[in-house]
């Protein structure tokens, strides 16, 4: 077991199977691209642990208070590093993370966006420690996001040859 998966075991979190998009929702594009050393990876959302997109759904600030908001985050981290174990083989060829872009489903009004995003960015950090897991970021507000998750986020990484 890779070092990462070992945490990830340590922490009792395991990582959901591909996505499963709902029923006529088309999904033409890689949740991965590997170009040389950098993982570009796609705006991921929540997943429940079948691959379906979890619950709760709607914008935080007026349906999903700031914690609900933090824990869709954290199931996004999880769908993300799923879709890099399946695109990379071991989630150690992730060297560092180099940027991150966190949008939140916000009601009018609503602006605690980095505090939502860190559910995201905490568990990066507690998988990764503070050197590779230190990251640049962005958390802003959206109107909508699709099927009225919560959360989407989309990342890159550094990342070693092999494998």
């Amino acid at each position: 077991m890779s070092r990462i998966e070992t945490r990830l075991a340590g922490l009792g979190l395991t990582l959901p199977p591909a996505i499963k998009a709902p029923p006529g929702v088309v999904l033409p594009f890689r949740f991965v691209r590997v170009v040389g050393s950098r993982a570009l990876i796609s705006g991921h959302s929540p997943q429940a642990a079948d691959g379906s997109v979890a619950e709760p759904f709607g914008k935080v600030g007026r349906d999903l208070p700031v914690e609900q908001g933090y824990e869709a985050a954290r199931l996004t981290a999880l769908s993300m590093l799923g879709s890099l174990q399946r695109e990379l083989g071991d989630l150690d060829r992730v060297k560092y993370w180099v940027r991150v872009f966190g949008m939140v489903n916000s009601a009018p009004g609503f602006d605690k966006q980095p505090a939502v995003i860190n559910g995201f960015s905490d568990l990066v950090l507690q998988l990764w420690e503070s050197e590779a897991g230190a990251h640049a970021r962005s958390a802003v507000g959206m109107a909508e996001l699709p099927f009225g998750i919560p959360v989407e986020i989309e990342a890159e990484v550094e990342i070693s040859q092999g494998g």
